[in-house]
């Protein structure tokens, strides 16, 4: 799916007179209320359908009547302003480099949630300077303290601006396939940022499979050796079925939520989003503290 969505990444900039979507405002944040949720959701390899989950699930609950920011963090290759068929006039680096507002970055995406891309050629974040990380972290700041949730697109792998992220949300989603390739992935993931223990949940979402029993026998294999080997419980965040409609949609530029409902793999979606919504556990710091602490390191 991410491969099938950076091919049309080049089709869409070819386009003419395509109108650059609104830069809205930022919600206010209301005296009081509780800090945005952060669910990081990354993966081991490309490939697996990691953006596509992450559009979704913004988009499912944004429906719910949260206030929904999806930060495309794969600095390098971001694309999920290709699913949701916007083009972005400015993206984070226009933010680091005191060009724009975060204001003028955050558009609004298909379903209602707010859209943050991800700057190309920030792949490495350990390479900027003090100055350039100091922008970032009082742009992530903002966007805390004016959401409900908080959905972090990483990029795929163990680089250093992947671990920054998934080491500082409440909540890290790994997807897979059922794959040999990507489960190997997966766990290398899982066993990395475990390693600090600082997440309290880390669950496993595995995509494109045949269906709940498919996916059960994935999440119990992993599962089994992160607890045996790593001494982590690893959370079942259920599955994605391989569904036609998924390919399709991402062809048309148009979240599968929206384009087919009542798909199957919808349905999933609206489960992932179920789960996520009886709660997670948040630590006492918020993810601009944690994230500070990273920079600082």
């Amino acid at each position: 799916m991410i491969d099938q969505a950076t091919q049309l990444r080049s089709l869409i900039r070819q386009q003419s007179g395509a109108a650059a979507p609104a830069a809205p405002q930022p919600p206010a944040r209301v005296p009081g209320r509780p800090r945005a949720s952060v669910i990081a959701i990354t993966s081991g390899k490309g490939g697996v359908g990691k953006s596509n989950v992450a559009v979704n699930l913004s988009i499912k609950l944004a429906s719910a009547g949260k206030r929904v920011v999806l930060l495309d963090a794969d600095l390098g290759l971001a694309n999920a302003d290709v699913l949701c068929n916007v083009d972005l006039p400015y993206n984070l680096s226009h933010v680091i480099a005191r060009k724009r507002e975060l204001a003028d970055v955050m558009v609004t995406g298909p379903g209602g949630f707010k859209l943050i891309g991800g700057a190309s050629g920030l792949a490495k974040m350990a390479d900027l300077t003090d100055y350039d990380r100091q922008r970032l972290v009082e742009a992530l700041h903002e966007v805390e303290a004016s959401a409900d949730a908080l959905v972090i697109d990483t990029g795929a792998g163990i680089s250093a601006n992947v671990l920054a992220f998934t080491r500082a949300a409440d909540h890290v989603l790994v997807v897979t396939t059922p794959e040999p390739t990507a489960i190997t992935d997966a766990y290398a993931v899982i066993k990395v940022i475990s390693r600090d223990g600082q997440n309290r949940n880390v669950s496993l979402l595995v995509n494109q499979c045949k269906g709940p029993a498919d996916a059960r026998l994935v999440y119990e294999r992993v599962a089994k050796v992160a607890k045996n080997f790593l001494g982590v419980t690893l959370l079942d965040a259920g599955h994605l079925v391989a569904d036609d409609h998924v390919r399709r949609s991402v062809l048309a530029r148009t979240p599968f939520l929206l384009a087919h409902p009542r798909c199957a793999a919808s349905f999933c979606i609206a489960q992932l989003a179920m789960r996520f919504e009886q709660g997670i556990a948040l630590p006492e710091d918020g993810f601009f503290q944690r994230v500070s602490r990273w920079f600082k390191a």
